[in-house]
């Protein structure tokens, strides 16, 4: 199969022909249609986020299954499907809490060594030399996931529509949802209009949030926002924005400001646009090392609650998205803005570090 390879940070992805992965037991193949192109893959391509090379990115799948392993009774051969980032393992402690965002077994085999959970990887080049796995390593014509980070889509949807679903959307929701349980009637900030911003917007319409107030540096983006959602948009590149939010509230702040880029600007506009008890959600991935400043006296003061959130729970919350976009009550594919073939992989990560991409863009593969 065709996959593109990361060898080294600053460094363009190659597309090679690696051995066909097999699924073990639990697991899946599945021949990639689509998959999204998210900036945490970006941090990884720049090397901000350290991972063992060479590898395989792409964490936003829609497909076919191509092969069910041994002990998989869920699927079957050509069942369409879309995966989530977070592949649980339903077995470590944290699974057995309900946290299924924060797997012990994802972060100690994948995010830590790009494996899945017998600590292999599924992946090699012809000559036998193991290429690592971020995620199920989705920028490929095939790949291998547990069974249960797979979700079947329901019909009449499009493969390349909810490809970033199970990352982009579900990272919102999670946050939304788990993080700052968002109620009708709240008033939220998004700093940062990109994929997960918008994903963010979207989701907090259909929460019932009376206020969303997107926030960006580019106008572009913020036209993008509004018509996936949001109510106001500041620029930040023109204007006070933390003071901008507050005009629009009447001078209060937002009930919840989500920071979604994860940088230190963005976090200080977020933590200085909430109201007394508020909360500051962030849910941008930093470069490592990253660190943002706050006044611990006002934090107590004003009662501020600054929270962390990786992803939703992926068995309780795919299905529940995938039913709002069955139902036609959110619509991914509004906010994706760009397709790329799969020879032009390298361009959608480049568009994306030069802050053209609006919304998502995605690899149409298969």
């Amino acid at each position: 199969m065709r996959a593109a390879v990361h060898t080294a940070a600053n460094q363009p992805m190659r597309i090679e022909e690696l051995a066909d992965p097999r699924p073990k037991a639990g697991e899946v193949a599945i021949d990639v249609r689509s998959c999204g192109a998210c900036h945490t893959d970006l941090h990884v391509l720049k090397g901000e986020l350290p991972f063992p090379t060479p590898t395989v990115l792409g964490h936003e799948v829609a497909g076919v299954i191509a092969e069910v392993g041994p002990d998989v009774s869920a699927f079957e051969v050509d069942d369409r499907v879309v995966t989530s980032f977070i592949m649980p393992c339903g077995q470590c402690e944290q699974c057995a809490r309900g946290n299924e965002e924060i797997c012990q077994r994802f972060f100690e085999f994948n995010r830590g060594k790009g494996r899945l959970y017998d600590d292999e990887t599924r992946l090699f080049r012809p000559d036998g030399e193991p290429v690592w796995m971020y995620s199920m390593g989705g920028l490929a014509e095939r790949c291998v996931t547990p069974a249960t980070s797979v979700y079947r889509v329901p019909d009449g949807v499009e493969l390349s529509d909810v490809a970033s679903v199970g990352c982009s959307t579900m990272t919102a929701y999670g946050a939304l949802r788990h993080a700052a349980n968002v109620h009708v009637g709240d008033t939220v900030a998004v700093v940062a209009a990109g994929g997960v911003g918008s994903a963010l917007i979207q989701l907090a319409a259909v929460f019932g949030a009376s206020v969303i107030i997107a926030v960006d540096i580019s106008e572009e983006k913020l036209a993008g926002a509004r018509q996936l959602g949001a109510t106001h948009a500041v620029n930040s590149a023109e204007v006070d924005a933390p003071a901008a939010i507050r005009e629009l509230t009447g001078g209060r702040g937002v009930d919840v400001a989500f920071e979604a880029l994860g940088a230190v600007p963005t976090f200080n506009i977020a933590r200085d646009s909430v109201v007394e008890g508020g909360q500051v959600v962030v849910v941008g991935i930093a470069a490592k090392g990253t660190t943002g400043e706050f006044d611990l006296a006002t934090i107590a003061r004003r009662k501020l609650q600054i929270k962390g959130s990786y992803g939703a729970k992926p068995r309780r919350d795919m299905p529940v998205l995938l039913d709002l976009v069955a139902r036609g009550l959110l619509r991914p594919q509004d906010a994706i803005s760009r397709h790329y073939p799969f020879a032009q992989v390298q361009e959608a990560y480049d568009a994306l570090k030069r802050g053209e991409t609006v919304g998502r863009a995605v690899i149409d593969i298969g």
